[in-house]
């Protein structure tokens, strides 16, 4: 490769949205080059570990035929945590055990990013590892290029995608994002605990490949906002907290002491027990919410995945691999049109919104786009009323030779005097609004 060279498209993180692009980009036969900063794809990738992958079978048809990915997702739990108790909603759905698995399934991403690069590589992208790119290089307010640490230096194309995750100092730097605020940022700790297929078999109640998602509010993380995952992989788990960058700094907790905290909790040691830790990475995940969306192109240039803010929110799905992969896709496509029009200006690459705004990515964005807010405004909804939840359903549930109806009135008679139904009523009618 010689300094300087040029390419139909310059693409900068090689996570699901950067590789998607470039392998739809090459598959239409542009010339494509995917820079990587790690010292290969996934090296420095982190999420939570579930795939979803409706996008990706659309790119890549029946993938988990072939990729390494570790379980389908049949069974869903959601559970509020006191100190040491639990309350908790079970799912299990059998038509989730065929093709094409709810596409849902758990993910190790140092092995899945891996084997999704080397699928756009064989697709004709040029890959290139520990490449980090300093500055994005515009003249005439058009980018052009990007500046590199490489030793054959500065690379150019007709147009860059930004993908390079949740921090994008590219794009700030360019004018087109704001600077992170503690508000709009979550920061998570994930650890990935090895044990064996059988025993996690018997503690999941799972059989062959089948995987389970347990999804922890409350008491998970001491109450503050935010909540906490175990996912079940084929030798080992992954579980991990997220709290609200803000909640943290305000409290003086570190997400440490949260997961320590956790994995101390009685209905999490017992899934964990005897298990060797493996791995511990922590990361950033960027809640902008609709409202905070940055510019999304300019001339020559387009963001995609983390790097836009495209997360969902809503703490029933914590889905961000999807709408990478979406963002990825339509760029790619964006890309391919602008080409036969010869134009890669801002106006020439209008459809990328147009796409998005068509698509699942910004209407989900703008449906959910008040949980962040919501959550920072109703501190109750995760440690007073999940503690006290609780404990009205362990009196409710408690044998004792009190008479039932008796009970029952000392149970609501507790509630009616802990809780203001003025206020509550209000936060739930939020609540709704926000996230259903």
């Amino acid at each position: 490769m010689a300094s300087g060279e040029k390419f139909d498209c310059i693409v900068v993180g090689a996570g699901p949205a950067g590789t998607t692009c470039a392998y739809t980009l090459a598959k239409a036969g542009l010339s494509v080059v995917l820079l990587e900063r790690g010292e290969k794809p996934g090296s420095k990738n982190v999420m939570g570990g579930i795939l979803y992958s409706t996008i990706l079978n659309k790119v890549i048809p029946n993938f988990w035929e072939e990729a390494p990915v570790e379980r389908r997702i049949v069974q869903k739990k959601f559970s509020v945590l006191s100190d040491d108790s639990e309350l908790q909603l079970a799912m299990r759905f059998e038509d989730f055990n065929k093709p094409p698995y709810n596409n849902t399934f758990s993910v190790l991403r140092g092995k899945f990013d891996a084997w999704y690069a080397s699928k756009a590589e064989e697709a004709g992208v040029m890959i290139l590892n520990e490449a980090v790119v300093d500055k994005v290089i515009v003249e005439n307010g058009k980018a052009v290029g990007v500046k590199t640490r490489l030793e054959d230096g500065d690379l150019f194309a007709d147009t860059i995608v930004i993908a390079e995750g949740v921090t994008s100092l590219l794009a700030q730097g360019l004018g087109l994002r704001e600077k992170h605020i503690p508000e709009h940022m979550v920061t998570c700790c994930k650890e990935v605990i090895e044990l064996p297929k059988e025993t996690i078999e018997q503690r999941f109640n799972l059989d062959g490949d089948e995987g389970a998602s347990l999804e922890y509010f409350g008491g998970s993380v001491k109450g503050l906002v935010g909540s906490a995952f175990i996912y079940t992989n084929k030798d080992t788990v992954s579980i991990g907290v997220g709290v609200s960058t803000n909640d943290l700094k305000n409290n003086k907790l570190t997400p440490n002491d949260i997961i320590e905290s956790f994995k101390e909790h009685p209905s999490i040691k017992r899934y964990i027990k005897g298990g060797k830790l493996l791995e511990y990475s922590a990361h950033m995940i960027p809640e902008f919410g609709y409202d905070h969306l940055p510019k999304l192109t300019m001339d020559g240039l387009i963001i995609a995945g983390d790097a836009a803010g495209f997360v969902n929110m809503n703490p029933l799905y914590h889905e961000g691999s999807n709408l990478a992969m979406a963002s990825g896709l339509a760029a790619a496509e964006t890309i391919i049109e602008a080409r036969k029009n010869n134009d890669f200006s801002e106006k020439g690459l209008a459809g990328y919104r147009k796409r998005l705004e068509s698509s699942f990515v910004l209407k989900d964005l703008k449906r959910y786009k008040g949980i962040s807010n919501f959550a920072l405004k109703h501190p109750e909804f995760f440690k007073e009323y999940p503690e006290l939840i609780i404990e009205l359903a362990q009196d409710f549930f408690t044998v004792s030779e009190t008479p039932k109806g008796q009970s029952r009135m000392n149970v609501i008679k507790k509630g009616l005097k802990r809780v203001n139904l003025l206020k509550l009523a209000i936060g739930m009618n939020r609540a709704r609004k926000v996230m259903f």
